[in-house]
């Protein structure tokens, strides 16, 4: 309850608190998981190494990470900059508007790949 305190002993005072001022921001999934990958990378580390330090029963929640489908607890974040020795901070990427351009500028190319695949194949079946 520190930030209601905090809230309660800048109003006493006198001083603006501004809740409007806090920019709420999100996590990229995806910038994350490649920043986690480009990480362990470069200090040497499997996904099975992260595994075994981490004590996790198998590789695949490493690989959703690095895929971004989902983000690591608190806890796994914690011991992961202990491990790659990097502050907790800096294993996040924060979601901004040209992350999001970025992201649907990828899944354009993406089905645009597709939808050429599937035309070649349509023509060679016919």
């Amino acid at each position: 309850m520190k930030l209601q305190t905090g809230i309660r002993e800048n109003h006493e005072k006198g001083n603006r608190c501004m809740l409007s001022e806090y920019r709420y921001q999100s996590i990229d999934p995806l910038e994350t998981g490649w920043r986690l990958a480009q990480l362990i990378r470069q200090k040497g580390y499997s996904v099975k190494d992260i595994q075994k330090l981490l004590q996790l029963s198998c590789p695949q929640p490493v690989y959703r990470w690095i895929k971004g489908q989902i983000l690591p607890s608190v806890n796994h974040l914690y011991n992961l900059a202990g491990i790659l020795d990097v502050p907790m901070g800096e294993l996040l990427v924060p979601a901004s508007e040209t992350a999001c351009i970025i992201a649907f500028e990828r899944e354009c190319s993406r089905r645009k790949r597709l939808y050429a695949y599937y035309l070649h194949w349509r023509k060679k079946a016919a």
